[in-house]
């Protein structure tokens, strides 16, 4: 595991990847190579030379209603109606997403508050179709549970791990200014969640910032404690669609909304079996599952003026601290007009 600090230009440098990534790609009927730790790719172009659409769905992170459709067959009814084959991937984390989506391997997904500003800010071909989260409860600070750190200001000085680009990346640089602390004040690793899970049960990291189903474990397990937060801190995710499939096959993006929608409300009404489903994916334990299920917050809606004023915050904060080069416009990437054809 490399030990090295997080510096200011990875987020450019992220982008400056994905261009180069683009240049590479050949046409939209190629096979993509896999990624190399980030995410389980899959055959990447949108149609077959049988002129049947090929929708690309990924999956970010550990829990999403999307597993419960998949498993369900919910997906695979919906689509194989329209004609449509589906191809699925699975990713860490939103950079690595957007990675695959500039090169046609991403159709459809959801990303967290860093990799959504990073995106709009450098123009990259997706717009946010829905909202499924606020965030507020999204991210929190663990140490773990014997550790004399009580407070964000306890941190100078101490080692954290973090996945770079991301939206913890994003909550730890707020948390940090809140307190009067830069980044320069402590020792950030970069971390995807397995990698850091390791190093923070090894006694490598001082503390972790994460998400669930992370924080709830450990702390459950009784191997960290959570470090609260005065602020109430609000990262956002969004729902995506790569522009250029959501122009050619708006209906699907319509019937991928309604999928999610039904599996986000079956899961609400069963979460016994949701988290059953949970722990055959995660292999977490569904106890553990359920009690992150019954803290979470995700619904589907059009964004809404509360997560625009939060993501134009961020984005503020991002480019004081030159991890963006300009300003994103975020109003300008959100499109409600699917999610309009789907909610009540």
């Amino acid at each position: 595991m490399t030990r090295s600090p997080i510096k200011k230009s990875n987020l450019v440098t992220l982008v400056s990847v994905l261009i180069m990534v683009l240049a590479a790609c050949s046409n939209d009927n190629a096979t993509a190579p896999s990624t190399s730790g980030s995410g389980e790719a899959v055959a990447a172009g949108n149609n077959s030379s049988k002129g049947t659409v090929t929708v690309n769905l990924a999956l970010n992170g550990v829990i999403s209603p999307l597993l419960i459709a998949q498993e369900k067959g919910w997906v695979d009814e919906a689509f194989e109606a329209q004609g449509t084959k589906v191809e699925w991937s699975k990713f860490t984390s939103g950079p690595p997403l957007l990675e695959a989506l500039v090169s046609n391997r991403v159709d459809l997904s959801w990303l967290g508050d860093g990799a959504t500003i990073t995106g709009v800010a450098n123009q990259l071909p997706f717009e946010i179709v829905g909202l499924i989260g606020d965030g507020k409860n999204l991210n929190n600070l663990i140490v773990p549970a014997d550790s004399n750190i009580s407070s964000v200001a306890d941190l100078k000085g101490k080692t954290i791990g973090v996945a770079k680009g991301t939206t913890s990346h994003v909550y730890l640089i707020k948390i940090l200014q809140a307190n009067g602390l830069s980044q320069d004040d402590v020792k950030q690793i970069n971390l995807q969640a397995d990698d850091a899970l390791a190093a923070f049960e090894t006694g490598r990291l001082d503390a972790w910032v994460t998400l669930d189903p992370y924080v709830t474990l450990n702390v459950q397990q009784k191997k960290a404690k959570i470090i609260e937060v005065k602020d109430e801190i609000y990262a956002p995710v969004s729902m995506i669609a790569r522009t250029d499939f959501a122009k050619e096959h708006p209906d699907i993006v319509v019937e991928y909304l309604k999928v999610y929608k039904k599996a986000l409300e079956w899961q609400h009404d069963n979460l016994d079996e949701a988290a059953a489903i949970y722990e055959k994916y995660s292999k977490i334990p569904a106890p553990i599952i359920k009690i992150v299920l019954e803290r979470s917050a995700n619904h589907l809606s059009a964004y809404t003026p509360e997560a625009l004023k939060a993501q134009e915050a961020s984005s503020e904060i991002l480019l004081n601290h030159e991890f963006l080069k300009k300003k994103p416009d975020f109003a300008k990437a959100i499109n409600d007009s699917f999610v309009a054809q789907v909610i009540d």
